[in-house]
Order: C-alpha cells, then sequence, then structure tokens
C-alpha cells in the first residue's frame, strides 16, 4: 500500500518460523490484517513460500482471512496476477497443507453475482476449503431470514458456514452492534430455517480477552434468568466446552457487560486470568489492570 510501516517485513517470516520451530503445539497460521489479499500474489507468496519450505511438521493449517471475494472477486479472475495467486494456493495444498479462506460475508447480496461464483470455484480448485464468518451488524444483517439465505446460497456454491460473530468492543461498535441476547435469537431462528447441511455454523461468539466465548443460549434455573456460555477457545485450554452462567442482561453486548449469576462473586475463569495476565504484563501495566480485572471488567 506504500506505507512501509505497515508492510511485513522479510525478517518477520524468520522469527515466525523459529516460533513456530519452538511451540510445536501451534498447528495453524492465520494471515489476517487488515486484508491479505489486497497484497500482489508475488509479495504474498514471500512470506508462505517461506512456512512452505521450512516444512514444519506442526503446521497443518493456512488460513487467510479475506472480505475480497464480496467487494473484489476480480482478484482470482481477471486481476493481472490472479493466476500467480491461485498457483500459490495449489502449491500449499500440495505441500499437504490444508489452506483455509475465512471469507468475511456479512449479506446474500454480496454472493449472488456470477463473478463471486467463478472466483468461489477457482478458489475451490486450488484444492483450498472456502469457509465464511461475519459478525451480526445492526440495521445490515440483524435479521433471521437474511442469515438463513445467507447461509443457503454458501452452501450452493461450495462454501463452509462457520461463524456469526458479536461485533468486537472497538471503534463504531456502538453504531453497528446487536445486544447478544437479540443476537442469539436471530442465530436460532435462522438456524432453524435450514437444513443439517448448513448447521456447521457457530454462533453468535465474542473473541474476547479470555477467550473465545460462545453464547449458548437464554435459559432460567431455580427460577433465575440466565445466559449460557462456554468457551471456544481459551487462555488456559483447560477451560475449553466449560459451560458458565451470566445473569441475564437484555441489553449487554459484550462479556465485560456481564456479571455472573446465582450470587456469585465472579466467573471460574477470572482468578486464574489474573494470574496469567499478571505474569504477562510488565508490574507498572499491571497494577493499572488489576482491579478492571478482579472486578470483572477485563479488557480487550
Amino acid at each position: 500500500m506504500g506505507i512501509d510501516e505497515l508492510k511485513f517485513a522479510s525478517r518477520e517470516v524468520e522469527s515466525l518460523i523459529r516460533y513456530l520451530e519452538d511451540n510445536p503445539q501451534v498447528t495453524d497460521v492465520l494471515f489476517t490484517g487488515g486484508d491479505p489479499m489486497v497484497m500482489r500474489a508475488k509479495n504474498l507468496s514471500v512470506h508462505i513460500d517461506a512456512l512452505l519450505k521450512a516444512d514444519l511438521p506442526n503446521l497443518h493449517t493456512i488460513r487467510i482471512g479475506t472480505k475480497s471475494l464480496a467487494y473484489w472477486p476480480y482478484k482470482y479472475l481477471t486481476d493481472p496476477d490472479a493466476d500467480d495467486v491461485l498457483a500459490l494456493f495449489e502449491r500449499i495444498t500440495r505441500a499437504g497443507k490444508h489452506l483455509a479462506v475465512m471469507a468475511h460475508c456479512s449479506h446474500p447480496a454480496e454472493l449472488q453475482p456470477d463473478v463471486v461464483s467463478k472466483a468461489v470455484s477457482r478458489i475451490r480448485g486450488t484444492g483450498a476449503k472456502v469457509y465464511t464468518q461475519s459478525p451480526i451488524l445492526r440495521n445490515i444483517n440483524d435479521d433471521p431470514g437474511t442469515w438463513a439465505s445467507m447461509w443457503r446460497r454458501q452452501v450452493d456454491l461450495g462454501m463452509v458456514p462457520y461463524y456469526m460473530f458479536m461485533v468486537r468492543d472497538t471503534g463504531v461498535q456502538h453504531f453497528f452492534a446487536v445486544p447478544m441476547v437479540r443476537a442469539w435469537e436471530i442465530f436460532q431462528n435462522a438456524y432453524q430455517q435450514v437444513s443439517g447441511i448448513c448447521r456447521t455454523v457457530r454462533g453468535p461468539s465474542m473473541s474476547a480477552h479470555p477467550g473465545k466465548v460462545h453464547v449458548l443460549g437464554i435459559s432460567e434455573i431455580h427460577g433465575e434468568k440466565i445466559i449460557a456460555l462456554r468457551f471456544l477457545q481459551g487462555r488456559n485450554p483447560d477451560w475449553v466446552l466449560r459451560p458458565f452462567f451470566a445473569r441475564y442482561e437484555e441489553e449487554a453486548i459484550w462479556l465485560d457487560d456481564l456479571e455472573p449469576a446465582f450470587g456469585e462473586e465472579s466467573f471460574f475463569f477470572e482468578k486464574e486470568l489474573a494470574q496469567l495476565c499478571e505474569e504477562d504484563l510488565p508490574s507498572g501495566q499491571w497494577d493499572e489492570m488489576e482491579s478492571l480485572v478482579l472486578e470483572g471488567v477485563g479488557w480487550n
């Protein structure tokens, strides 16, 4: 993009490879941003080919997070380096790595043009799989029929519905955010409208500071209305899939807006999270953050 401080540097590839060698538990590498597909194929190849050349036995999947299928599918069809992009994708799959194109699709209208269908077909022809994800956005896709239609269209194109996200607590969240109770109702209603082949999708979920949190639904236990949640990923892997419960809060839009149910002072993970953060942060920074964590506010 012509902005030097935003460019990948070749030495970052070397440090990435060293990190993967030193951490054999890491199996996936995600290229995201921004959008890595604004790069020319030759620039993206520098980084991916280096990973392939390193022949890391623990590296199973390369993911590319991109909105390009919605705003510029010509990247894979008629751009000057379109064939080079697809050749790069083929090198990844021929090397025995799973290539996952994480496509951001927020509305079924993005998937209707024929050019999108052709682009998806060319990508899948390289051996890559296309997974779809989107935040739920007020006034854009906060409607069950929209999501059901979008998931069906994605399956028709050979894409795999993957995630519905809550809008992150950054930027203009106040404009686009949908409360998690409403988001879950939309997800449930949309889920009821589609066949099992579309039900690979999960949501609503939040990539919060403790980990990726899945909103399981609304229920009532011993007369108390609650929001049921669980971790899909956690800073401690032992947290994964452990359910926990928050007091019902109709307007909550993020994990930090919730309080524990049943009179508990904190969620089960908060004390350990505080300890983990204390190990990761310099003492001065920790002093500023400590009260936030212990009060269940957290940060992101």
